[in-house]
């Protein structure tokens, strides 16, 4: 586990009043783009769903039960946006768009996948890879899992992945890696010697000559 990972827990972007959540990451650059301040946008209504409710998370295959495109088709969930109850299909729901137009320029022609709402979809049960409403349950060790309500089959929730991509579990740190306990340990010790006094002893230097006093008012 890196340095980073401590870095971002104590990172924390301020929000301002009214934010709108879209695509992109709050704070990112194109994020600032579509909620500059001093705009309005219309507010959007979102169903409230509880932590403990929520049952879709990325990398959970999915089926899409309605929309305008790709009904009935399965794919990896790749992004999930709860603050909309939204959750995006690796190379499902995908729309065109310009990217780059400019007055002398048509742009770039590039695709993007658009979200769906949680409601759109259903997990796919592992036993047949048919659509299935699931529940939580606890088994007998206590452990909260997904159930299929038609087969009774576990759906194991897939590993959290980070917004960098890796995934703590596996994980393994390299030679130029800082570890938690490293990054933990308090290494320094206050004193109140000035820095040369420390650099010499440090050193093994002996100084029989004593620093001029100097009076700060």
């Amino acid at each position: 586990m890196r340095l980073s990972l401590l870095l971002a827990m104590a990172e924390k972007v301020a929000l301002p009043r009214g934010y709108r959540y879209g695509m992109n990451k709050p704070g990112s650059v194109a994020d600032k783009i579509k909620n500059y301040p001093g705009i309005r946008r219309k507010r959007v209504v979102v169903e409230p769903i509880r932590e403990e409710d929520w049952k879709v998370f990325q990398g959970d295959t999915v089926q899409i039960l309605s929309g305008r495109k790709d009904v009935g088709k399965q794919g990896m969930v790749s992004q999930v946006i709860r603050e909309r109850n939204w959750v995006v299909l690796e190379g499902l729901n995908v729309h065109y768009r310009y990217v780059g137009k400019t007055s002398t320029y048509r742009g770039t022609f590039v695709p993007s996948e658009a979200p769906l709402l949680v409601g759109q979809v259903a997990l796919i049960d592992p036993t047949d890879r048919q659509p299935t409403e699931v529940e939580w349950r606890y088994t007998e060790e206590g452990e909260r899992v997904r159930v299929s309500l038609r087969t009774g089959r576990i759906i194991p929730k897939p590993l959290e992945q980070r917004e960098d991509g890796i995934i703590p579990e596996q994980w393994i740190d390299g030679l130029k890696d800082t570890s938690v306990e490293e990054a933990l340990e308090k290494t320094y010790v206050p004193s109140l010697k000035t820095f040369q006094e420390e650099i010499m002893e440090l050193k093994g230097i002996v100084e029989t000559r004593t620093f001029r006093k100097s009076y700060w008012y």
